[in-house]
């Protein structure tokens, strides 16, 4: 297929060069000073690397319009500070598709598209954020991002159901379920996963260890990993502080899958301690349970652990709690936390609007958790609305400036999900190109396979694009990429040229053609042999451009 498009991949490469280039320049990502720190400058980061725990203070609940106005107040209070020019606000077509992307994790339809466009009521961006907020694609997308957080890609994993927990998110997310009682469950689960999805967590980080890392990290923002066998050396966390932390989970007993024994999975928390060394690191301690950076708890040895855990972590007034899902949140529609990386929280890692993390952190927990009203809040946000594209004052800022809204990579699942509403469901294509038979051990459905062989490293930056030949190979010669076949579901074979044109970049990339563009690709079609392949062929190369496979 590669091979007969050739000449037209050129053809439309030169055509569509000065808006790829663009989009590319955008997303390059900043460069930083590598110079190796001096002695002194280690010393000093020793000396600031401490972690503050003060109580967050009580305020009222804020309205979402109020709080998108304190955001961009913050941002725009640091861009004047700079004197730089922010960029133009976006245009109805850059909000629309980034909000798909960003809610429910996929680009709209060219019906969608065209609606959206044609739309002329002041209020539409506003209730395009509401009607994708109640859309049930945002638990399933927002289930995607926390499935692979929770559940660490290693081997041990490899016979662990994953959909219960997926689903289970899913329900959550989509009934509005407060960040809080999400946490508390998951947290405390137990039972067989056959009745409780939520016990998939604990049966994927089946270690006292490999649950307090998680922990640590997912809810509290902090990298405590680096004290389990000695003090740490770069932030003030003590061993005892590592192991003070996972004396809540040494009464847990998780029954993984496999083996002999068939029955579900299931999760309990006995009466007494786990000292079994074979399942505890070699520097395992035994201290008394401890409130990170709060003191040490106080238990009834007869009761479970994890419940008096979970009321302190989710406490209105957790700096901690609060704090690590607004930055994580942030991180998801901006490319970057307020403190980055986000899970490495502390006063050595200052944030770039501590103010603000401050003010998101209070309304956050004043909300009850909704996470639904902070995203609300950020997605009306001029901020959030403000164009990719840069102007001459704003091209070599730092990123996190937010003068102009980062270029984000689409994740596996996004660029999945957004190729099927261009091409149609993968299954459609397997029957008729023919099913192309998965490899031993791969992930179930098409889908499952192409996450897995799209996922970048842990812990790459969505702002950096890593993407490699074998993964662009992939999406230029997949059988579902076979644009001959699709165009003649996309187009009706008696449409005239130019709506046909306007139909294919309506449904790619969320956008009409600019005239330039329309002129170049009239032009291309009427030097086509055949009008029907032209079109897949013009379908093909705007697929594999970096404005499709971008989230800009």
């Amino acid at each position: 297929m590669l091979n007969r498009k050739s000449i037209a991949s050129k053809l439309l490469a030169l055509a569509l060069g000065f808006a790829i280039i663009e989009i590319a320049d955008a997303a390059t990502p900043e460069t930083k000073d590598t110079k190796p720190q001096t002695n002194q400058e280690k010393k000093q980061e020793r000396k600031l690397a401490k972690t503050s725990a003060s109580p967050l203070a009580a305020k009222p609940l804020l309205t979402s319009k109020v709080l998108s106005a304190m955001i961009d107040a913050e941002i725009s209070k640091k861009i004047k500070e700079e004197k730089v020019t922010p960029s133009a606000k976006s245009s109805d077509a850059e909000f629309q598709r980034r909000a798909y992307l960003d809610i429910i994790g996929r680009i709209p339809t060219s019906v969608e598209t065209r609606a959206f466009l044609e739309n002329t009521i002041p209020s539409k961006r506003v209730k395009l954020v509401d009607d994708l907020l109640a859309d049930d694609e945002f638990g399933k997308h927002m289930a995607d991002i926390w499935q692979a957080l929770l559940l660490p890609r290693i081997s041990d994993n490899r016979r662990v159901q994953t959909e219960p927990l997926t689903l289970w998110l899913e329900k959550h997310f989509n009934v509005n379920t407060g960040w809080d009682q999400i946490t508390k469950e998951l947290l405390t689960s137990t039972g067989p996963q056959d009745e409780n999805g939520s016990i998939t967590y604990f049966i994927s980080n089946a270690s006292v260890d490999k649950m307090t890392d998680s922990v640590s990290k997912l809810f509290l923002g902090v990298q405590l990993q680096c004290a389990q066998c000695h003090n740490h050396p770069f932030v003030d966390w003590k061993q005892n502080d590592y192991w003070g932390l996972a004396a809540f989970f040494m009464k847990v007993q998780a029954k993984p899958p496999g083996g002999k024994d068939t029955s579900s999975p299931t999760v309990t928390e006995g009466k007494g301690l786990n000292k079994n060394k074979k399942t505890l690191p070699e520097a395992a301690k035994f201290v008394p349970a401890t409130f990170l950076a709060s003191g040490e708890a106080t238990l009834n040895t007869a009761e479970p652990y994890r419940p008096v855990l979970a009321n302190w972590l989710t406490s209105k007034t957790n700096p901690f709690f609060s704090k690590a899902m607004v930055n994580r949140v942030w991180a998801q529609y901006f490319g970057k936390g307020l403190v980055d990386p986000i899970d490495d929280m502390h006063d050595g890692n200052p944030a770039t609007h501590p103010e603000l993390l401050e003010a998101l952190a209070t309304q956050f927990s004043a909300s009850n958790f909704d996470l639904k009203f902070l995203i609300r809040s950020i997605c009306n946000s001029e901020t959030y609305q403000r164009s990719s594209k840069p102007n001459a004052s704003n091209k070599e800022t730092d990123i996190a400036l937010l003068a102009r809204m980062p270029i984000k990579n689409m994740t596996p699942e996004q660029l999945f999900d957004s190729l099927t509403t261009v091409l149609g469901a993968a299954s459609n294509a397997d029957k008729k190109l023919g099913k192309v038979k998965a490899a031993k051990n791969q992930p179930k459905g098409a889908r499952a396979q192409f996450v897995t062989f799209f996922l970048p490293e842990e812990g790459t930056s969505a702002l950096s694009y890593e993407t490699g030949i074998p993964q662009i190979l992939r999406l230029m010669n997949s059988p579902q990429m076979n644009t001959t076949i699709i165009i003649q579901r996309l187009v009706d074979k008696n449409t005239d040229t130019k709506t046909a044109i306007e139909k294919v970049y309506l449904s790619v990339l969320n956008r009409m053609p600019t005239d330039e563009e329309f002129s170049r690709m009239t032009n291309f079609l009427s030097q086509a042999t055949d009008k029907n392949k032209g079109l897949g062929d013009m379908l093909w190369v705007l697929l594999n451009t970096s404005e499709f496979t971008l989230n800009h």
